[in-house]
């Protein structure tokens, strides 16, 4: 028994020693995670580097774009072929995707050899091979009938310009093709294709071989956002924002980015830590110089650089009691799989032991111990840089989401990692110690990168058939400039149709004469109530006007639904509720005013003072007040209250408001616009042209009350289905047609109903039709303005749809985008077309070439929309080039307009009053 502890007792004491002896000889090897940290913000820096178009041409580490924009979401389906090149076979597969509407893969591959010849031959040889191989495995599956898409993986480093093209920037691992380099690869293979009449081919996409383990892992795991190639060769790449890549336009979205970080150090950055055998690796490759990161990780190198430590430590006798064979001195006999099974947990020692008997060595135990402890040493280097490069991307991906924990998965191929037995548990283990903010799953990718090519196929394939989908909905909302002239036209004929007495009955556009027959000349002074109502908020304004210089407070009150929608006395007798808690907390209640009443929806004037409602707009339905006299029914809410006396001297649409707001401070404004909720124009007309009112001389405002244009049909070309649907959802089906492809208050809802549509197709939200998505009213247009923003990441895009209970990818969110985009532009240009239409117009009249005109302007839309305003202005410049338009923006809105009006009024009433 003691014998036995004795022996148990040397052989650790053995062990111990030799281990120790190693670790001195190899202490450069051994990386501390202090250093590990210092790798990751190198690679972190080389990123930075790569993804910037300044630096990108000195950065070691390529970032090369992949123009891989989506991973799979499991409606792919079809048959696809897929070629891998980039190994010591070259494999041909075909992949039929989610059979009969279920997510599942089936697949048929052949293998063929690559012959030295070839990988060290030329192009063309390559190529014709390629293409032979192809043709042959056609015919063997019966599939040369069959028109495929191919996806071609190719592991090599290529700039991409195109997902379906890559020039080759240099050879990696075994391959020294002639008069590849700097071509087109997809082109090559394409041009060797057409030899063969019975191919017939479509080369969709050229992947990287961690691009497809990528792909092939994300259609199990759609968490699966980074692949990496631990094997032969070693790459990582993962999705980045496409707002990082300055070597790409656009800035929506992500894309897949090769990382090409084998050539990690190439530029020197990794020289502390290479080793003289290191070098002396290199200066025996294929690539001195290059790809020095790869060189000390992947199982191409790691055999050799074993070889080259034993090969020294014999030299010096601390090995093979200083013996040496002549076949520890060959490079290339000591291979990354004998490296693993030296490291194998129970029979590693005796197949050291056999090992390097096999290398005409004569080992003893210590030898062994110590052998193996230098595979240890190696391999473990290898997963601790590995650990390093890939925890950076991982803390990029984290700092992308702007996320304090990232739930992330990696998806992984390549022999070195799937056949060393200790290999995966050392690089997760390590990864999760640099990154411990980071809730890492590592995903093995069965299928290799050959199923990841016929998965981008796949993908690229439906984004191809679903941009087809998707763009014929936008396009429904691009006038081209003939259709935008069309409005313009039509608008202007509807201005004279409602001017004229003849046929103002049957315009669409009421051209409602307002009784405001002036503009403030400056002279205008005193106290004045104003009220303003409009939408869903009340306000009532004291305004004090002198000299040129106005003083406002306000207070604003809601109006509630039930009150919006239900009987007249009950809505005025609220409002006038609201203007005595006004004058209560003004300490005005006695007093005697003259009050201006900004009353923005549709009615019929025979005075300054008198407004018959023609009908509601904007949501109100409050019953018992179309065809009434407003401002009587608002004088009899005041009677029954026997309150206060105020004096209702003007009756005011909040077009006019506006004018008259802006006109206060340019003399030159002539026409209001509101954007807003709802939207409409006014302007002053010559009185010779309104045949509605006694007169000839001078101008009159005009309350064209434009909303109701298309009321008649004239419109109906450029109307979509959506329109129609908002329209017949609407409380007033067929009326205001104009207004409802205009305002803010429809244009959330047309977009709702596109997306709806977009998400039956299957287009959006993976065919699911959230219950929120199904609520009318959801999608407010200040969601539009929000999501419009130049200012706004994708990823803010996405929380604003997660509010509204919609669950979106980083593609749905660019769709959604689009959609506001497509809907909001439609708005703007018919808008600014009408709006030509009105300046033409002014034009004309007065006999003028050239035309210089202020349009005040009110309205949230105008306001808050990142590109209304813009997109209005430009297309008015377009339509009416003669006329030099300036917007100005209401800063006091309509309340102070109706003050103005008022005080207007007062002024000219003075001299008659005098008579």
């Amino acid at each position: 028994m003691f014998a036995v502890h004795l022996v148990a007792f040397y052989f650790t004491k053995l062990k111990e020693d030799q281990i120790k002896k190693v670790d001195r000889f190899l202490y450069h090897m051994r990386l501390s995670d202090e250093t590990l940290v210092d790798i990751m913000a190198r690679f972190q820096a080389e990123m930075e580097k790569g993804l910037g178009k300044d630096t990108n041409p000195t950065a070691s580490v390529k970032m090369l774009p992949t123009f891989v924009r989506a991973i799979p979401d499991g409606s792919e389906n079809g048959e696809f072929l897929s070629l891998d090149l980039g190994g010591s076979k070259f494999r041909v597969l075909k992949v039929q995707v989610s059979q009969e509407g279920q997510q599942k893969v089936q697949m048929e591959s052949q293998f063929y050899p690559m012959p030295n010849e070839i990988t060290r031959g030329n192009g063309t040889e390559l190529f014709d091979y390629v293409a032979d191989c192809l043709a042959d495995f056609m015919r063997t599956k019966n599939l040369t009938h069959k028109k495929l898409p191919l996806g071609f993986t190719f592991s090599f480093p290529c700039r991409q310009n195109k997902l379906e093209e890559g020039v080759l920037l240099s050879w990696t691992k075994k391959f020294k093709v002639r008069g590849v380099q700097d071509t087109d690869v997809v082109n090559r293979l394409a041009t060797a294709m057409k030899k063969h009449k019975d191919l017939d081919v479509d080369i969709l996409a050229l992947v990287n071989d961690t691009v497809g383990t990528m792909m092939t892992c994300a259609y199990d795991d759609p968490n699966c956002e980074v692949g990496i190639i631990i094997g032969t060769g070693t790459n990582a790449c993962y999705m980045e924002d496409m707002s990082n890549i300055d070597l790409v336009e656009g800035d929506e979205g992500r894309m897949g980015i090769n990382t090409e970080w084998g050539a990690f150090g190439d530029d020197g950055a990794l020289e502390d830590i290479r080793t003289e055998f290191d070098r002396e690796l290199d200066l025996g490759s294929l690539n001195p110089g290059k790809q020095l990161f790869e060189k000390m990780i992947s199982g191409l190198y790691m055999g050799e650089l074993v070889r080259l430590i034993l090969l020294k430590m014999a030299k010096v006798g601390l090995l093979f009691g200083g013996a040496k064979s002549s076949a520890l001195h060959t490079k290339g006999k000591i291979e990354t799989q004998h490296v693993a099974a030296m490291e194998m947990s129970k029979e590693g020692l005796a197949n050291t032991r056999e090992i390097l008997v096999d290398l005409g060595l004569e080992p003893s135990e210590s030898d062994c111990i110590a052998v193996q402890h230098v595979c240890t040493i190696v391999s473990f280097r290898s997963a601790n840089l590995c650990a390093a490069a890939l925890a950076a991307i991982l803390t990029r991906l984290r700092e992308n989401k702007k996320l304090a924990r990232l739930r992330t998965t990696v998806g992984v191929d390549g022999t070195l990692y799937k056949t060393h037995p200790q290999y995966p548990k050392r690089l997760h283990k390590v990864v999760r110690r640099l990154v411990p903010n980071c809730d890492v799953r590592f995903l093995l990718s069965e299928s290799g990168s050959t199923k990841g090519a016929a998965m981008v196929t796949a993908v690229a394939s439906r984004v191809q058939a679903q941009r087809k989908q998707i763009d014929k909905v936008l396009a429904l909302f691009q006038l081209s400039r003939e259709q935008l002239l069309s409005v313009r036209d039509k608008m202007r004929a509807e201005l004279e149709y409602g001017l004229k007495k003849k046929t103002h009955a049957l315009a669409t556009v009421k051209m409602l004469p307002t009784y405001v027959y002036g503009m403030p000349d400056g002279t205008e002074k005193g106290k004045f109530l104003a009220l303003d109502l409009g939408g869903t908020n009340f306000r009532v304004l004291l305004v004090k006007i002198r000299r040129r210089s106005v003083r406002m407070y306000n207070k604003i009150f809601a109006i509630p639904l039930e009150i919006m929608q239900g009987t007249g006395e009950e809505l005025f007798d609220h409002i006038v509720q609201c203007i005595a808690d006004f004058l209560d907390y003004m300490g005005l209640k006695g007093a005697q005013l003259p009050l201006g009443f900004t009353f923005s929806f549709p009615c019929r004037q025979t005075c300054i003072d008198k407004g018959t409602l023609v009908g509601w707009t904007k949501g109100f339905k409050a019953t018992d007040c179309e065809g009434e006299d407003v401002v009587d029914m608002l004088r009899e809410a005041i009677k029954r209250r026997n309150e206060f006396d105020l004096d209702i001297v003007a009756i005011v649409n909040d077009t006019v408001g506006t004018m008259m707001t802006c006109g206060y401070e340019d003399p030159r404004c002539e026409i209001g616009l509101i954007a807003g909720t709802g939207s409409n124009v006014c302007y002053m007309e010559e009185m010779r042209n309104i045949e509605l009112v006694d007169g000839d001389e001078g101008r009159m405002c005009i309350n064209t009350e434009w909303g109701g244009f298309g009321d008649n049909g004239c419109i109906d070309d450029i109307r979509t289905q959506y329109d129609k649907e908002v329209d017949e959802g609407s409380l007033n089906a067929g009326k205001q047609r104009y207004e409802k492809m205009t305002s803010g208050m429809y244009l959330g809802e047309i977009v709702r109903r596109i997306l709806i549509d977009l998400t039956r197709q299957g287009l959006l939200f993976r065919g699911q039709i959230s219950e929120r998505l199904r609520t009318r009213g959801i999608f407010e247009t200040k969601f539009l303005s929000q999501i419009e923003s130049d200012r706004l990441a994708l990823l803010q895009v996405r929380r604003i749809l997660q509010q509204l209970g919609l669950d979106s990818t980083c593609e749905d969110s660019i769709v959604v985008k689009e959609v506001c985009g497509a809907v909001s532009r439609r708005a703007a240009q018919m808008c600014g077309a009408g709006m030509a239409a009105i300046v033409e117009k002014r034009r004309e009249d007065q006999g003028l070439q050239h035309f210089k005109v202020t349009v005040g302007v009110d309205g949230t839309l105008y306001k808050l929309h990142p590109h209304f305003s813009r997109i209005l202005q430009e297309t008015v410049k377009d339509l009416a080039p003669q006329c030099d338009v300036t917007f100005m923006l209401s800063e006091d809105g309509s309340g102070k307009g109706a003050a103005l009006i008022t005080a207007v009024a007062k002024r000219l009433q003075q001299p008659q009053k005098d008579n």
